[in-house]
C-alpha cells in the first residue's frame, strides 16, 4: 500500500501555510477602511488571492475577536459593510509580522 502522492502532500502543506498567512494579509490590507470586495481586490493586486468563501468568515471571526470593526454604509447606491483594524488589530498585525520576520530569518539560517 502506498502513501499519498507527493503533489497531494505539497498541496496540503501549502494550504496549512496559506491559512495562517491569509490572516496576516487581511490585517495588513485593512490599515485603511475597505469593503470586503475592495479588500479582496487589494489583496489580489498584491499577489494574494482569497475566495469570498474564505474572506467573509475570516472577517467575521476577526471582528468577534476584537481585531476589526465594521459598519454598514451606502456606497454606489448599495449597502456595503466596511472594515477597519481596531487598536488591538493593529497590535496583532504588528505582532504577527514580527513573528513572521523572526521565522523567516530562522528559516534562512536553517537553509544555509
Amino acid at each position: 500500500m502506498s502513501g499519498p502522492s507527493q503533489d497531494s502532500v505539497l498541496e496540503g502543506l501549502t494550504g496549512e501555510l496559506r491559512r495562517g498567512s491569509l490572516v496576516i494579509a487581511v490585517l495588513c490590507g485593512l490599515q485603511e477602511e475597505r469593503s470586503g470586495g475592495a479588500l479582496k481586490v487589494r489583496l489580489a493586486d498584491s499577489g494574494v488571492s482569497i475566495t469570498e468563501g474564505a474572506l467573509y468568515p475570516m472577517l467575521r471571526r476577526l471582528e468577534v475577536q476584537g481585531l476589526l470593526q465594521s459598519q454598514w454604509r451606502m456606497h454606489d447606491s448599495r449597502k456595503k459593510r466596511f472594515y477597519l483594524l481596531t487598536p488591538d488589530g493593529q497590535r496583532a498585525r504588528d505582532f504577527l509580522l514580527s513573528n513572521w520576520r523572526t521565522f523567516d530569518t530562522a528559516f534562512e539560517g536553517l537553509r544555509s
